[in-house]
């Protein structure tokens, strides 16, 4: 799956998922929401960031926690 506005770089955040390779990760907008913080106040804390970066932040954590791993079994 494609998400334009979640990037990847060995060079930025130790490679972390970022919002559009800013330094923001989506661990941190996740974060941010778990604790309690509305949009508005992450954008507000955040100037640079757009209310579509929150909704890919949330769409990237949701495609990831689907994605599993499963042990290759040969008998």
């Amino acid at each position: 799956m494609k998400f334009e506005r979640i990037t990847h770089d060995a060079t930025v955040m130790g490679g972390k998922p970022c919002i559009r390779g800013l330094r923001v990760t989506v661990g941190t907008i996740l974060g941010l929401l778990a604790a309690g913080k509305s949009r508005e106040q992450i954008l507000q804390a955040y100037p640079y960031l757009e209310p579509e970066d929150i909704d890919a932040a949330l769409s990237y954590a949701a495609w990831r926690l689907e994605e599993r791993e499963e042990p290759l079994i040969v008998e």
